[in-house]
């Protein structure tokens, strides 16, 4: 029987899968900051510090930054891919939950809204206001529970239990108002600062959470 700890045993193969997840991990962490400025340079460069728009008004067809922010809005699906594979083993829930994140994400950039990103009840959308609408919330919340998905889960490890938990405790209640002022109120300040806040939770518990899991040696 091969003898634990000299190369070429049964431990190699949980060497490799450990490097492997510490380098999904940085490049989560790299990926995440590049579409977070791209994003940031995007809505400032744009519609500027204008709280009553949707963040997704930067990416709508003939904006001059809408390039910039889709390569940002891409670059982030690609770091919640990359965070998924950077999980260690034994983790339920959270990858597939990150994964479809991340393909709600991509179809979120791709599939731009029209003029004012209208949604109802309100306003009358078109087509493609409401898949990308729904890839937005459904991107949203696939995050959000992977959140308290991690928060529970034992082999995550207690860092990213911990970051998800704080995560995942300002998230739900902001989400949850979200949803309720874009049904009573519609359009407004309250729901794009509070659009801002949850995307700007969700980017920072990426970004710590990935270099959580590249620095963590199994």
């Amino acid at each position: 029987m091969a003898e634990r700890g000299r190369p070429g045993t049964t431990t190699a193969p949980a060497v490799r899968a450990d490097v492997a997840r510490r380098v999904a991990g940085w490049a989560a962490a790299g990926c995440g900051l590049a579409g977070a400025v791209a994003v940031t340079v995007a809505v400032v460069a744009g519609p500027g510090p204008d709280f009553t728009r949707y963040v997704s008004e930067t990416g709508i067809d003939g904006s001059g930054h809408a390039a910039t922010y889709r390569i940002g809005i891409l670059a982030l699906a690609g770091s919640l891919l990359l965070l998924a594979a950077a999980l260690p083993a034994g983790v339920w829930a959270a990858p597939a939950l990150l994964a479809a994140g991340a393909v709600c994400t991509a179809v979120s950039g791709t599939v731009t809204c029209s003029t004012g990103c209208p949604l109802p009840p309100f306003e009358r959308a078109t087509l493609a206001d409401l898949v990308h609408g729904g890839a937005s919330i459904a991107a949203t919340a696939s995050v959000v529970f992977a959140m308290v998905a991690l928060a529970v889960s034992g082999p995550a490890g207690r860092a990213v239990r911990r970051l998800a938990g704080a995560a995942a405790a300002l998230s739900l209640p902001l989400c949850a108002t979200v949803g309720l002022a874009m049904l009573i109120v519609g359009r407004g300040a309250t729901v794009a600062v509070l659009e801002r806040l949850i995307l700007a939770i969700a980017i920072l518990w990426g970004l710590t959470t990935a270099t959580a899991l590249a620095l963590t040696r199994r």
